[in-house]
């Protein structure tokens, strides 16, 4: 398998060689060419005439390398040689840039042929060698820092898939590997609180569900009265709901259903079968009616069973409130109420349903005394 980090310090240095490259041949095509044809357009107006004698040649030629770093030489039409300056060159075969040397011939026919000695070249290569080095080295450890952090992520996604549920990665950086790394922190945390709450259901459940079992079994070996059974076998039926509508929250990310809802109707028709009267404002939200009917009818049950009458509903800026007569929850228990199958408020997920219920609506729930209030959001 080929490392994301290999790849990437390689396609670098790649970019880098061309880089020096092609810098290479500019300097070389563009920058030297350009000196000597100044060189050659200088000889034209300084050289002496074709017909003079070797040695003015060679002073003349001196004159125009005077200062200049540059291999000079000077031949005749035919090529042969009339004077040079520095190491000789060989006639050329036509004009312009050729094997390293700037070639003109001049209007009498003479070739003046110039080539720079290069010193800058080895100097100029060298400094491109030493910078993709220094890029080479710099960048080999950014990109491999880069790639340890996505290989710790996919370290992370395997152990998360392999059943490791408090598997984690370190977030580091502010990029988009950090974010990447956070929201698969918050993803797996997400997956573990669902994975851990489901068991814990489970687990409450089956354990629940044993009681009626049993009261039937002996009712049924002892042939008790048919309204034990059937009663026994209604709170198994709603015990059953409960726990399917609680999973069912739990893996829905979103309402199946929704529509504008009049809360304050809604409480009034649960509250009558319990000969309440809800009282407050006209409420309009936008939810799940058959959802925040059972939310309801959760709450007055609840108060029906563990506090006492009289029971008072009255939903007021989006707040529904529930209280009774009773002598409340203890404030320590406030929280852990909420929770599935709270054996201290009896069995069941009532109050579990309650705050679902509401969370999914966008507001939350909440205990003080004996009452119990639910904020919804505007519709």
């Amino acid at each position: 398998m080929r490392r994301l980090y290999l790849r990437i310090y390689f396609a670098v240095l790649a970019s880098l060689a061309v880089f020096a490259i092609a810098a290479g041949v500019l300097w070389r095509t563009l920058a030297e060419p350009h000196e000597s044809s100044e060189l050659g357009v200088i000889a034209r107006n300084v050289l002496a005439p074709a017909d003079a004698p070797p040695p003015e040649q060679q002073a003349a030629l001196e004159r125009v390398a005077r200062g200049a770093r540059v291999n000079f030489s000077l031949f005749g039409a035919d090529g042969t040689p009339l004077a040079a300056i520095g190491d000789p060159l060989p006639a050329p075969r036509r004009a312009g840039w050729q094997h390293g040397m700037w070639a003109t011939q001049l209007a009498d026919g003479r070739w003046f042929v110039s080539r720079p000695p290069h010193r800058r070249g080895p100097v100029f290569l060298l400094a491109l060698a030493l910078i993709l080095v220094a890029v080479g080295v710099g960048t080999y450890p950014v990109v491999r820092r880069l790639t340890q952090r996505l290989e710790r992520l996919q370290r992370g996604v395997d152990a998360l898939g392999a059943g490791e549920l408090s598997a984690r990665v370190k977030v580091e950086g502010r990029d988009e590997v950090a974010r990447l790394a956070e929201s698969f922190n918050r993803a797996a945390a997400r997956i573990e609180a669902l994975v851990g709450a489901h068991k814990s259901l489970l687990a409450n459940a089956s354990h629940e569900l044993r009681t009626p079992l049993a009261r039937i079994r002996m009712a049924l070996e002892l042939g008790k009265d048919k309204r034990e059974v059937e009663r026994d076998i209604a709170e198994l039926d709603a015990l059953i709901d409960e726990v399917l509508l609680a999973s069912r929250l739990d893996a829905v990310a979103s309402l199946e259903n929704t529509e504008e809802v009049d809360l304050l109707a809604l409480a009034a028709e649960e509250a009558a079968r319990y000969d309440v009267e809800a009282q407050g404002e006209p409420t309009v939200i936008r939810g799940d009616p058959r959802l925040l009917r059972r939310m309801i009818r959760n709450l007055l049950e609840n108060a029906r069973r563990h506090g006492a009458p009289p029971i008072d509903i009255h939903l007021k800026n989006h707040q529904l409130r529930v209280c009774d007569a009773g002598a409340g929850v203890p404030e320590a228990e406030r929280e852990r109420i909420f929770e599935p199958f709270y054996s201290k408020r009896g069995t069941g997920l009532g109050l579990a349903l309650v705050r679902q219920i509401a969370r999914r609506h966008g507001g939350d729930a909440r205990c003080e005394g004996s009452c119990f209030y639910v904020t919804l959001p505007a519709g």
